[in-house]
């Protein structure tokens, strides 16, 4: 069976959604300063790299992260070839067979290149949400920091659909796998950071 990690490494420097607060990773215990193991500290935003949105990061009173319904986060997942799209809107849909969990390989995988935040990264619209809403997907995954604008998020949260954000599907080929999500167990959280993997 081929495992393919699709996270994307939390480390100093990487590229954040702007306002987030930056990564920050540092030894406060070491070997070699004569403590008895090395300790780091590690300080992110929940919305650092790949991660999931919970319904309370757009909607005050909402659930949060630990009440993600965990047989959405595993199960049958398709990647989807997005990558000729300009434009993730309902139009860029038509077509497309959508399974309850999908993710969207787009031109944005590309950016991960880049270790500063790329503005002109590619995101659903409100209407492409509703698409998605409308096929009966309950997970859609993105391979940047974000899913879509305010109404996008909206649109999905008000649904339950769980968004994964920061996914690297350079190396996938678009088709059948096994999703395997792990987001933090972080109570009250808009958001968590996750360890993705796919099987097949």
């Amino acid at each position: 069976m081929e495992i393919i990690d699709v996270s994307v490494p939390v480390r100093p420097g990487m590229a954040v959604y702007p306002g987030d607060p930056q990564v920050t990773l540092e030894r406060v215990a070491s070997l070699a300063g004569g403590d008895i193991a090395n300790i780091s500290r590690l300080a992110l935003g929940v919305h650092t790299g790949t991660h999931v949105d919970a319904p309370v990061h757009f909607i005050d009173g909402a659930p949060a992260v630990e009440a993600l319904p965990l047989d959405v986060l595993l199960g049958p997942a398709r990647v989807v070839d997005l990558t000729s799209a300009d434009r993730l809107d309902a139009a860029a849909f038509d077509g497309v067979d959508l399974p309850e969990r999908v993710l969207l390989k787009t031109r944005n995988s590309e950016l991960w290149k880049l270790d500063s935040f790329a503005e002109d990264f590619l995101s659903l619209t409100a209407d492409a949400a509703r698409v998605l809403v409308d096929a009966g997907v309950r997970l859609v995954g993105i391979d940047y920091l974000s899913i879509g604008d305010e109404a996008a998020h909206g649109v999905l949260l008000a649904a339950d659909v769980v968004p994964i954000e920061g996914l690297d599907l350079r190396g996938v080929e678009p088709g059948e796998y096994e999703l395997v999500c792990a987001p933090l167990k972080l109570v009250g959280s808009d958001g968590a950071p996750a360890r993705v993997l796919l099987r097949r």
